[in-house]
């Protein structure tokens, strides 16, 4: 397709906004006709395209010199993105958004469309270079580094506060895609120009990388949130949280990033990887939160140096710089020595606590655990490269405790916290399962499940007590630790009656209890259904369902048909002598389908349930021939085979689905299904 060339001129439409010395205005180009030329003494000095449509957008700008620039692709972000589904993401949906282009000082700019471009907005800002004073911040090993308030950022324009991971795993190298030709001076001002297009042009939250670094070797702190914290920045949509995202000013595909700039980059990350207690040359496999390359929840091999292509469709950080981040990654591993790597704490305070952490070399190191007054409660030592040892916490008192693996002054320790606020003992979500037990040996509700959770660890007793309240035994008396908790109770030599099962739990100042009553009842057992699939059509097969009991004693039994937890039907109600009962039942005006007998019986004890499943099936199983020759079939559901192959007969039982029979020769075959409830297919005949 013959390229669209239009040129504007610069007004404005929108109104101009104003801060840190930065000016951005946002223009609807018009698209009408082949070629519009005009003239305008409005000054910019970079340039961000978004458009719509499938086509490509490239621009040439002309300096306040009249030399017109090479024509330049608006290359989209791609996944310099918020993470999807964030209200930042949200803002721009629809539109290809292109990163922001320093021009230098320009007043004139031209567009080349290819393809499909349905609309198209050009911003541009106005960002003219100020004195910087370098200010290096005050924190151990940290580089030189010109921070927000130094390059002007507008702290006015940010749209909410920053969002945090819960700690920092990796880092994602970027390059900025933009000019190499800008001086040190400048690049404040660059980056003062991509604070104020992400903000106000993409209608982020702030500037999207953690950091920047320029070809000089300064260091700009990137998005609010604190240079030492793990702030979720918009770089990498999918891979924003938990990693650092470092973007180098410049195009750097085929040219490769100055010494100065490696450098730089290097000893930040070695000083914010060694923060995280992150190894520079480490890898790791990273869940991705959605993007176009790695879906939501697919892990992704990274390396914890890593380039932006390794998580999305992209060239960044050009391929330049990424061939040289291995090399970088080394040099950050090896500035700063010694360190700690991968500290790691497993286990929970009336339990076991694994401290686990790597060396750059061996060394002696402690791992010190304090409670809340920050007195020592526990410490282990060793001297060795790997760091491995275990707190008893099983007699904690519960509360918050911090602890800190150190080995020396030399290395930065690593420190976090256990435990929380100091828990009230209880005893919550006592229950028995089920509540009415008939430990007669039918192997239906001979014992009951008692399940309650504990909210911090204790000695938990429990006492049988009798219907006339009376204790009657200790069932247990056990440490147990804070959470769920559960135990049988089976009622062997218990006489049939009401009983309580009483909970204590005592952990040396409080003691809490919980009741949870029980029935045992002997008085039915054995309760059967036969069969359990019933056809009542009529044929003579499965037609009516048996039910038997035993009864143990003298009752007011009720029998009944039940659906979902609906009565459906009653079939039965006497009062009946001990001894074996059967109940037979011819199913009328029911639809196919599962249903439960409800069996209840009443005495002077109480009153049990129980409960049998049947199925109700009148439709005859699809047998179908796959291949008579090869004695294979498929049946719709499970069902008995009878087979007649060469006159002789062979009965066998198969699952739904395939299934095939072996013989040496097929001379003649009859074939017919029936299912569990009598129900019988058509008869297949071969020849």
């Amino acid at each position: 397709m013959k390229p669209l060339l239009v040129a504007m001129l610069l007004f404005f439409v929108a109104p101009t906004a104003a801060f840190g010395g930065a000016t951005l205005t946002m223009r609807e180009v018009p698209l009408h006709g082949e070629r519009v030329l005009a003239a305008t003494s409005t000054q910019f000095d970079m340039v961000g395209l978004h458009w719509q449509g499938p086509g490509t957008v490239q621009f040439r700008t002309r300096s306040l010199a009249g030399r017109w620039s090479a024509w330049r692709r608006a290359d989209p972000e791609g996944e310099d993105l918020p993470n999807a589904g964030t209200a930042e993401a949200r803002a721009a949906v629809g539109w290809h958004v292109g990163n922001p282009y320093w021009t230098g000082s320009s007043d004139r700019i031209e567009y080349r469309l290819r393809g499909k471009v349905q609309r198209l907005r050009a911003y541009f800002v106005r960002s003219p270079e100020v004195r910087i004073p370098l200010r290096r911040v005050s924190l151990t090993g940290s580089p030189l580094l010109i921070d927000r308030e130094a390059w002007g950022a507008n702290e006015a324009i940010r749209r909410a506060p920053p969002s945090f991971a819960t700690a920092l795993q990796f880092a994602l190298v970027h390059h900025t895609a933009g000019t190499n030709s800008y001086t040190a001076s400048q690049s404040a001002a660059i980056v003062r120009g991509i604070e104020v297009y992400h903000v106000k042009g993409n209608g982020w939250n702030d500037i999207g990388y953690n950091f920047l670094v320029d070809k000089y070797g300064q260091v700009f702190e990137g998005r609010y949130g604190g240079i030492d914290k793990p702030v979720i920045g918009a770089h990498a949509e999918g891979f924003n949280t938990g990693s650092v995202g470092v973007a180098v000013l410049g195009t750097y595909t085929s040219t490769p990033p100055t010494a100065a700039s490696r450098t730089a980059l290097a000893h930040l990350l070695a000083w914010r990887l060694d923060i995280a207690h992150v190894d520079p040359k480490s890898t790791l496999t990273w869940v991705s939160g959605g993007n176009a390359r790695f879906a939501s929840g697919v892990p992704v091999f990274i390396r914890a140096v890593s380039g932006h292509r390794d998580t999305g469709f992209t060239t960044c950080p050009g391929a330049a710089l990424y061939s040289q981040l291995d090399a970088i990654a080394q040099q950050a591993q090896s500035d700063g020595l010694p360190k700690l790597y991968a500290p790691f704490v497993r286990g929970a305070l009336g339990g076991q606590v694994r401290f686990r952490a790597r060396l750059s070399e061996p060394l002696p190191w402690t791992v010190t655990v304090a409670d809340a007054t920050g007195t020592a409660v526990a410490t282990g030592t060793g001297t060795s490269q790997d760091v491995d040892w275990t707190w008893d916490a099983a007699t904690a008192v519960p509360g918050s405790y911090s602890w800190t693996i150190s080995a020396g002054d030399n290395v930065r320790p690593a420190s976090g916290t256990i435990g929380g606020k100091p828990v009230s003992l209880a005893i919550t979500s006592a229950t028995a399962l089920p509540r009415t037990i008939t430990p007669n040996g039918d192997g239906q509700t001979d014992s009951s499940k008692i399940s309650y959770t504990l909210t911090a660890p204790a000695t938990v007793t429990a006492t049988l007590r009798g219907p006339a309240g009376q204790d009657l035994s200790v069932l247990f008396s056990q440490a147990r630790r804070a959470g769920k908790q559960s135990f049988s109770f089976t009622a062997a030599g218990i006489a049939d009656g009401r009983y309580e099962i009483v909970l204590s739990a005592s952990d040396g100042r409080t003691t809490v209890s919980s009741v949870v009553p029980v029935l045992v009842d002997r008085t039915v057992g054995g309760f059967t259904a036969s069969p359990l699939a019933v056809s009542p059509n009529g044929d003579g097969v499965a037609d009516t369902i048996t039910f038997g009991f035993q009864l143990a004693q003298a009752a007011s039994v009720k029998l009944e048909i039940a659906q979902a937890g609906k009565t459906l039907a009653s079939v039965y109600s006497a009062d009946l002598a001990p001894g074996a009962q059967t109940v037979p039942w011819g199913p009328t005006g029911l639809k196919d389908g599962k249903y439960a007998g409800v069996l209840t019986a009443t005495n002077d004890v109480g009153t049990v349930t129980h409960t049998v499943l049947f199925r109700i099936d009148t439709v005859a199983p699809e047998l179908r021939a796959l291949s008579f020759r090869g004695l294979r079939f498929r049946v719709s559901e499970p069902a008995t085979i009878r087979l007649t192959l060469n006159g002789r007969v062979v009965i066998r039982t198969v699952r739904a689905g395939a299934f095939s029979f072996r013989a040496s020769s097929v001379r003649s075959v009859r074939v017919v299904a029936q299912d569990a409830a009598g129900n019988v297919s058509r008869t297949l005949k071969f020849p």
